[in-house]
């Protein structure tokens, strides 16, 4: 059974995603658009979308050519949008990398993505200097901020406060708003390194479309912007979305408790767009209630799933409704949104509009009843072009008839609602980042004194989930497992960092060779009951 939500189809216009979200911009040009949470640094919509003019010139005077992809390695800061749309208005491709990235992990991403520029602050430039040893096709590098040019490393720094002082970019570089590829984040597989989701202007301006049907934001709204700009929840949402409705938004470029409550109560922040560790924070901190969070109006919790009973308890504690969304990078992200007013703790809402779902049977591929479990699939125009530069992962994601398969098991209720209950693909969603269990089981497999291993979620009621690894000693050999994690832990992001570690005799595995992680977390589920 083909499902569809329960509004109108939305109209989607063919254009480039940054004409679109400024399309009502000048009806507000002097109220703050953005805002810097530590530094109360602002910029009206007109001076923002002046600026964005501005980077753009600033590329092209500089050399800057339509299909080029720059990288962007930042926290969440206001430029960051500029850079972003300023590289998109004359006709680029931005990728987002992770801060936390180390370099091998950074270096995969620049040489993967095609990145000819690299926008930054100066606390970086180290670590994009040790990535670029590995190789990349990085020429320029823009640094937003005073730096040492001996940080560099070795190719031509721009100043980025120079670097808008020039003419800007009139209009839009000419794009195929449905071909064009608009942003290239990077998300985790089941197997090898994070792949390059290709998502166009179109795709883009879909959900944006799509999900502005069902959320009920406005102008009036302040919105606090503490989920990283990297990932795509915060890129569309905290950004895009927040431009094109007018609401000023505050970021903060980590999250630290306290200065979020202090810049929830001082900016009177309506709307807030969390993951669970956070609503955790909320639901249990003694500090939460040392601060006046009586403007907020609702809280849309995303990334991974968040428990019935944490959500009563954070609507009980401060008296705001919470909500679920759920989707994917590769679906620009939204798919499914719960309507203000009449969520349903547990639920990530219904089908966005002028989109399709189905609930499937793995075994069988046929669709389940109602509120059986099923596989679930999803077909719109919000989905992916396709990963980057590997055709082979794109066909085992969407089939031939356009269904991407999210590796998401749920089921729909009878109010068309839905819930997601477990995961066919092997993601471990720690704070609601990705970890993909095979990019550490090959880091514990370089180790000489491991022979097998396998890393297997857990359940963590901060992080939602941490990632646990197997490990079979090779005959004769010895490690203690912190001296493993430790060596892991050189190798990634902080949040990819293996938090437990046992030693076992044998990995259980399939005919075929492959890991049966399921048996070891039904072994791990049980122990812990």
């Amino acid at each position: 059974m083909v499902i569809t939500s329960s509004l109108p189809d939305v109209s989607i216009p063919d254009v480039p995603v940054t004409p679109y979200i400024f399309e009502n911009a000048a009806e507000r040009p002097t109220k703050a658009a953005l805002v810097d949470g530590p530094s109360g640094r602002t910029y009206d919509f007109a001076t923002l979308e002046m600026l964005i003019h501005r980077f753009a010139g600033g590329l092209v005077a500089n050399g800057f050519q339509p299909g080029e992809v720059l990288m962007i390695l930042a926290p969440n800061v206001p430029e960051y949008v500029i850079a972003l749309h300023g590289t998109l208005v004359c006709g680029g491709t931005v990728t987002t990398a992770n801060p936390t990235y180390t370099a091998r992990e950074l270096q995969h991403q620049m040489e993967d993505s095609g990145a000819t520029w690299l926008f930054t602050i100066p606390l970086f430039l180290p670590l994009a200097r040790e990535a670029m040893v590995g190789g990349s096709s990085i020429g320029r590098i823009i640094v937003l901020g005073e730096h040492d040019p001996a940080e560099g490393p070795g190719v031509e720094i721009l100043d980025a406060f120079a670097l808008v002082g020039g003419d800007s970019y009139e209009g839009h570089a000419p794009v195929d708003a449905a071909d064009h590829v608009a942003v290239l984040p990077y998300s985790s597989g089941t197997t090898g390194n994070p792949k390059g989701v290709m998502l166009t202007h179109r795709n883009l301006v879909a959900n944006l479309v799509q999900g502005g049907s069902m959320v009920p934001a406005d102008s009036d709204d302040v919105v606090i912007a503490v989920l990283p700009f990297f990932h795509l929840y915060g890129l569309q949402i905290l950004i895009n979305f927040n431009i094109r409705v007018g609401a000023t938004t505050v970021s903060l470029p980590r999250f630290d408790l306290e200065q979020f409550l202090q810049v929830m109560q001082d900016h009177e922040v309506t709307r807030a767009y969390l993951v669970p560790p956070i609503v955790l924070a909320l639901a249990k901190h003694p500090l939460v209630g040392q601060y006046d969070l009586s403007k907020l109006k609702s809280i849309v919790s995303g990334a991974a799933p968040l428990s019935e009973e944490l959500a009563n308890e954070v609507t009980d504690r401060i008296g705001v409704e919470i909500l679920q969304g759920y989707g994917m990078t590769e679906t620009s992200p939204a798919t499914h949104v719960a309507l203000e007013g009449s969520g349903k703790p547990g639920s990530v809402g219904g089908v966005v509009p002028s989109s399709e779902c189905r609930v499937v049977d793995v075994s069988t591929g046929e669709d389940v009843a109602q509120g059986e479990n099923g596989e679930i699939w999803v077909r719109g125009p919000h989905i992916m072009k396709g990963y980057l530069n590997n055709p082979e992962a794109t066909a085992e994601t969407i089939d031939e008839d356009g269904w991407l398969h999210t590796g998401d098991i749920g089921y729909m209720d009878e109010d068309g609602d839905f819930y997601i209950v477990d995961r066919l693909k092997e993601l471990i969603k720690y704070k609601g980042f990705q970890v993909p269990p095979a990019e550490l089981e090959g880091l514990l497999l370089s180790h000489p004194a491991v022979a097998d291993s396998a890393v297997i979620p857990v359940p963590d009621e901060e992080a939602g989930e941490i990632p646990k690894a197997f490990v079979v000693l090779k005959p004769g050999a010895e490690a203690t497992a912190g001296e493993l994690q430790d060596f892991v832990a050189g190798q990634v992001a902080s949040f990819k960092q293996i938090r437990e570690l046992e030693f076992i005799d044998a990995i259980p595995k399939a005919i075929s060779g492959k890991i049966l992680r399921r048996v070891l977390r039904d072994a791990e589920l049980a122990k812990r009951a």
